[in-house]
């Protein structure tokens, strides 16, 4: 089975603060961290809050709005009380030619209504001629006049008290009539002042209930949400104790199931980074002691007269030293790369031309080692131009090159290959190779790394050319893809912008 891979760099910018701030620290999590309110108790205290708000601002614009409203009501109907009470006695007026007690009577069917309500009736020269508080006292039917009762006293606040003129047929106004609530400064009955104490009441009553539901709301949903937060905690505190294998298991399509998605992929990476530390250890210790133990054997049979001092045992110590300046000049050139330290020196450059002249250059090193090399040209018009730069895309290919030759059967090809995507250029190195395992290909680009098939073989090179192939494609902001097959070969394709961006150029 063909497996593949790609890597490149993130196209993310690197804050300058982040670049410029040299401090840093770390430190160990305590035991017992002190731990103040839980996550899942001031989402609920949060519900809560909010439900009692809203019926803060509810009765708040009831208090102003709906309380207005409320009281223009009550006067709009004691208004028209006082109307069609005026209006009545005004047609006895009419039918009678004088405004009298007994005209005033038809204000009785006015007090029936409410025995909060006082109506009072009086001529234009301001004589009482009924008034109801008499009836409720006891006084004489149909309210008549007594001298021995006093009438009501009208009420100082003209909010208070509505009036409506009782008028002659010519409209001359022989009277008036009063309407007010009886031990009330408003013109509100018992019964108008209870449904509005009763009405805050039941909105006291909403808001409570509301809080209450809002706060079972809040505790349920913010333990569904605080639960895997805290499994994340709880994860992160084992990985930071040296747990590597921790993982929080939270998953979901809502943001914290990606937060955990993300969380346990990100651990994962780190353990295998870890783990490809210690082998990178390992690796370049294996490296360094192999050439410096051969020098060292060659050297002590020397001294101790076993070898001659002839040339060809100098050779030999040469040829160490020189695998061991090899060693490091590949080294401190992938360091160079990853620091940024060394420039980009962009040109327009025909990558036909580069990519053929490459090959042309290798072909007799390939033939000698017994493999068959060829270039194959699939742009439309046998040229390309893009802005790289020319000596750092010649090295990454060479590095596949070799790459491929070095674990290549004899008599195997090798092919070099060239073709335009769009507004990519890409760049093919495929050989019949051993082929990289499947588990294998994303620790293809790590340095010193080789995978197990390649450890048995002698022709094993020093384990950082592909490294920096990965980090010159990475400064032209490009990608590479792994294809490959144990025991068929491996495909490595670089993807080339054919316009380098300036902010590249610039690095």
């Amino acid at each position: 089975m063909s497996a593949r891979f790609v890597t490149g760099r993130d196209a993310r910018e690197e804050d300058p603060s982040e670049r410029a701030s040299s401090r840093n620290s770390w430190n160990t999590i305590k035991p017992s961290p002190k731990r103040g309110r839980p996550y899942a108790t001031s989402l609920t205290f949060a519900f809560a809050l909010t439900a009692i708000m809203t019926a803060l601002v509810l009765v708040a614009v009831l208090a102003i709005v709906w309380e207005g409203q409320f009281m223009a009501y009550t006067r709009s109907n004691m208004q028209s009380i006082a109307d069609s009470t005026a209006e009545a006695i005004s047609a006895a007026y009419a039918e009678d030619g004088r405004l009298d007690a007994d005209a005033a009577s038809a204000a009785s069917s006015a007090s029936a209504l409410s025995s909060d309500i006082v109506v009072q009736v009086s001529s234009a020269d301001g004589d009482v001629l009924y008034d109801d508080t008499w009836t409720v006292s006891g006084a004489t039917s149909a309210g008549r006049l007594d001298g021995s009762r006093t009438p009501a006293a009208v009420p100082s606040s003209q909010d208070a008290v509505v009036s409506a003129a009782i008028t002659a047929p010519d409209g001359e106004v022989v009277g008036t009539v009063r309407l007010w609530a009886l031990g009330s400064d408003a013109l509100l009955t018992r019964a108008d002042s209870t449904f509005r104490t009763n009405s805050y009441g039941a909105i006291a009553t909403a808001a409570a209930i509301a809080a209450v539901i809002a706060c079972v709301i809040g505790y349920f949903v913010s333990r569904s949400i605080a639960r895997p937060i805290q499994r994340i905690t709880s994860t992160a505190k084992q990985i930071r104790n040296g747990d590597l294998t921790a993982r929080s298991g939270v998953t979901g399509s809502d943001e914290v199931g990606q937060l955990g998605e993300t969380f346990d992929d990100m651990a994962g990476t780190i353990e295998r980074d870890l783990k490809l530390e210690h082998r990178l250890t390992g690796d370049v210790a294996h490296e360094l002691r192999t050439p410096l133990m051969a020098m060292q054997a060659t050297i002590e049979a020397m001294q101790d007269g076993v070898l001659p001092a002839d040339d060809e045992h100098f050779e030999t110590v040469a040829a160490e030293v020189r695998r061991l300046s090899r060693l490091i000049d590949a080294m401190l050139r992938l360091s160079r790369l990853e620091n940024g330290s060394t420039a980009i020196k962009v040109e327009r450059t025909d990558l036909v031309y580069l990519v053929k002249s490459l090959v042309s250059a290798q072909h007799q090193l390939f033939h000698e080692r017994g493999l068959h090399l060829r270039f194959v040209d699939e742009t439309p018009h046998h040229e390309l131009y893009a802005d790289v730069d020319p000596d750092m895309l010649r090295e990454a290919i060479v590095n596949l090159m070799s790459n491929a030759m070095r674990y290549t059967n004899a008599d195997g090809w090798v092919k070099v290959s060239l073709r335009q995507d769009r507004s990519d250029a890409l760049i093919s190195v495929q050989d019949t190779g051993i082929g990289i395992a499947k588990e294998d290909i994303p620790q293809t680009f790590s340095r010193f790394w080789r995978s197990d098939v390649s450890r048995e073989r002698v022709s094993g090179g020093l384990g950082v050319g592909l490294a920096i192939t990965k980090e010159i494609v990475d400064r032209h902001n490009g990608t590479i893809l792994v294809e490959s097959e144990l025991g068929k070969g491996t495909t490595f394709t670089l993807r080339i912008p054919l316009r380098c961006p300036r902010k590249a150029q610039d690095k």
